[in-house]
């Protein structure tokens, strides 16, 4: 069965299809939308169940011709990296669809646009074909420029654009470092270009091209700018999906072409990166601290938190190269890709949790809350739950992964986990503060005092976000299980000299 052609091509299919249903019936577009949702979550099973976890090699592989004047290829693959971030997708997909329920402008193209992004995002986590993943890394963009241009806030237009000329013009580098790849080997096949012999200044010219791609879509300090804008524009399955998948693209790209393709680069380097990951952990969770507006505030809290991942990846480089502590590469590099996990469920749901509240009072300002806890104690709950994850709370998933990392770095220098570790505290007080300013104390005015607790399928959507932040964050093992055969592999190609 070519299971990864169904996982791509289903909910794109599934998206078209749901086009057809029209302005008139958008009840009809609900259904059949998440039960496309829902199928592709099921064929994801198979993912998991027949996955060989004793080796790193690509599996449930599928490879046609496509482009045979230039040797492109539709190359589908997953390793245990790819499975992970596979099933969160499609996971995620499924739960934006059903707490989306209640948008009622233009229902079937909504439902369409999220099915067809679904679709685009698993091409990228499966394509071994350069070309290939770059045509769905670009494709992805279109239908979140359309969600959020469309259904977005008043700024949306602008919000959009931003969001679509900085990640458009950052992987147009990647496209030319992918382009004097192919013209030196003659293969976009990324096995070929792991084994491609390059000298210190074609690395570094690569090096740089992947860099300015990967760290716009993740996004990383300096280029996070674009970010903000758009989550407080976006609808909250936007913001969702962005936050949950689309940011996990960066920080997988640096697995998957950086630490392979320009090893030399990558460890000459590494300290740039880092520098920025600290600035990004410590000074961008700072401005956190002085939003007035919620989504803006969990915005900045996750560059804060992506931090983590770049973190864990490029002190990798630094250990091994430096010291030969492969143990403590794989250590950054399970941490890093354990914090792609996390983030997706706590980010996922604490925009949920946003959008909730918006969908009752339709404003985002803290300042307007007060109280809520008295009105939506079930809410209060789950909020209180997802922003002790943020806060990084041991027993959560929000704790694994950045103690991982940080147990990484202090390998490499005690200070570089001290900055680290800062967002223990700073996480802590943008996150509690929040918390104290909207649930708790005397209820703030009569909209606070009217508000009606979580339905049914607010229960199910964020039960399930809850559900992940609590198993990772008690019972990680079976996902590093998963993912070590990969991870291992990624530290031996970081030891390997391409010089």
């Amino acid at each position: 069965m070519p299971l990864l052609s169904l996982l791509v091509w289903l909910p794109i299919i599934g998206g078209f299809a749901t086009l057809a249903f029209g302005n008139g019936r958008a009840n009809a577009a609900r259904w059949f939308a998440t039960a496309v949702a829902a199928l592709t979550l099921l064929l994801t099973l198979p993912l998991f169940t027949g996955f060989d976890m004793a080796t790193p090699a690509m599996q449930f592989v599928e490879d046609h011709a496509w482009i045979p004047a230039f040797d492109i290829r539709y190359n589908l693959g997953a390793d245990g990296i790819s499975v992970a971030l596979v099933g969160l997708t499609t996971l995620t997909s499924l739960l934006v669809l059903i707490g989306a329920w209640n948008v009622d402008k233009r229902v079937s193209q909504y439902y369409a646009a999220f099915l067809i992004l679904e679709g685009l995002m698993v091409g990228v986590f499966a394509a071994l074909d350069a070309m290939l993943f770059y045509v769905f890394f670009e494709c992805m963009l279109i239908p979140m420029f359309i969600i959020i241009g469309v259904w977005g806030g008043p700024r949306r237009v602008y919000a959009s654009i931003k969001f679509f000329l900085y990640t458009f013009l950052g992987s147009l580098f990647m496209l030319v470092a992918l382009i004097y790849l192919f013209m030196k080997g003659g293969s976009w096949q990324l096995a070929d270009m792991y084994a491609l012999p390059l000298t210190a200044t074609e690395q570094m010219w690569i090096f740089f091209g992947f860099l300015i791609a990967f760290a716009v879509k993740v996004p990383m300090f300096p280029v996070h700018t674009w970010l903000p804008d758009a989550h407080v524009e976006a609808p909250t399955a936007g913001s969702v999906i962005l936050a949950a998948i689309m940011l996990k693209i960066g920080g997988y790209g640096f697995l998957r072409f950086v630490l392979p393709i320009v090893p030399d680069a990558g460890a000459e380097w590494a300290w740039l990166v880092v520098a920025a990951s600290l600035v990004a952990i410590v000074y961008v969770g700072l401005v956190a601290l002085a939003q007035d507006d919620m989504k803006k505030l969990v915005a900045y809290s996750s560059v804060s938190h992506m931090g983590f991942v770049t973190l864990g990846v490029f002190i990798a480089f630094a250990l091994v190269r430096d010291y030969g502590n492969l143990d403590g590469a794989r250590l950054g590099l399970q941490g890093a890709m354990v914090q792609m996990i996390s983030h997706g469920f706590i980010s996922g749901a604490m925009f949920t949790c946003i959008g909730v509240l918006y969908d009752r009072m339709h404003t985002r300002r803290i300042s307007d809350y007060g109280g809520v806890a008295n009105s939506m104690r079930w809410f209060a709950l789950f909020y209180v739950l997802f922003a002790m994850a943020n806060s990084g709370l041991p027993g959560t998933s929000g704790f694994v992964g950045e103690f991982m990392v940080i147990m990484a770095s202090f390998q490499k220098h005690p200070l570089i986990a001290f900055f680290a570790a800062l967002t223990l505290i700073i996480g802590a007080g943008y996150t509690l503060w929040l918390v104290k300013r909207v649930l708790w104390g005397p209820v703030a005015n009569d909209n606070v005092a009217s508000l009606k607790d979580i339905d049914g399928r607010e229960w199910t959507v964020l039960g399930v976000f809850a559900i992940g932040t609590l198993l990772v964050g008690v019972w990680p093992k079976p996902l590093t299980d998963l993912m070590e055969p990969s991870i291992a592999n990624l530290a031996m190609q970081i030891a390997a000299s391409k010089l």
